[in-house]
């Protein structure tokens, strides 16, 4: 899944995308590069982030979405919005995904998903980005947060909504310290479920490397990136979100191959 954003202030400066033209060639140069799907933003929710208006959010990502839609009748595209105004412009658009860093915590934009039977992506977020990272504390962050994950999923599916169109993603960086992370990180099946859920990982140039790693700009820190990438591909997770889709493309291939010759 390659990240497109559609706004000023994203973490990663080399991200942001400042005119529809650009937009538009971003996601064309990441599907032609091996991305899946692409996700399209337009509020950045890194921590300490400001919200953005809900008709200036749109005014960002609709006409990108709609342009992709003319231009890959049959390109998966996802919505990364926690606002279901925008999320319902979005899919009327032609989005397929809605991805939604709140965890669809919101009433209407759950009654949303229902009703409109889009896949989703439910992530876990502690709190809100402009206070997420204000000393986030858990008992057993791998408990608190596949449980919180598994019951929304399994909320939705008691409501008539398919497993196959619902993946969950541990919210690496949202509301968590290095530890937590790195806790989250170290095994995918306490997510899955009996359901055997999909899983999305968006780890792509985050602050753990940071942390872990003394890479102070986010430009530093596409090796650390990929280490996790390989890591994921070890623990089976289904969907990566990033934001440098041919270096990951070359390591999922090649490790695809090697993978094919041992068997």
């Amino acid at each position: 899944m390659g990240i497109v954003n559609v706004t000023p202030d994203s973490f990663h400066a080399a991200s942001r995308v400042a005119s529809l033209e650009a937009a538009i060639t971003t996601a064309l140069d990441m599907w032609d590069a091996g991305a899946d799907w692409v996700d399209v933003g337009g509020e950045s929710t890194r921590p300490g982030a400001q919200p953005v208006p809900i008709n200036e959010e749109i005014s960002r990502v609709i006409p990108v979405i709609e342009a992709l839609r003319n231009k890959r009748p049959h390109g998966l595209i996802s919505i990364d919005t926690r606002h279901p105004s925008v999320a319902t412009e979005a899919l009327a658009a032609g989005a397929n995904m809605v991805n939604d860093v709140s965890g669809l915590r919101d009433p209407e934009m759950f009654n949303l998903v229902l009703e409109s039977k889009c896949a989703v992506c439910i992530m876990h977020m502690l709190g809100e980005p402009g206070n997420m990272q204000s000393n986030p504390q858990y008992d057993n962050v791998v408990n608190e947060v596949s449980e919180s994950l598994l019951s929304t999923a399994r909320r939705l599916i008691a409501n008539g909504h398919s497993s196959e169109l619902i993946s969950l993603d541990s919210g690496i960086g949202f509301g968590k310290t290095l530890e937590q992370n790195l806790a989250l990180l170290e095994k995918s099946e306490p997510f899955r479920g009996e359901e055997e859920f999909s899983l999305l990982w968006g780890v792509s140039r985050k602050s753990l490397f940071k942390d872990l790693l003394s890479r102070e700009s986010s430009d530093q820190r596409l090796s650390g990136t990929l280490g996790v990438a390989a890591h994921a591909m070890s623990q089976g997770v289904d969907i990566l979100r990033v934001h440098d889709v041919p270096e990951h493309h070359d390591l999922v291939t090649v490790l695809s191959e090697l993978r094919n010759q041992q068997q």
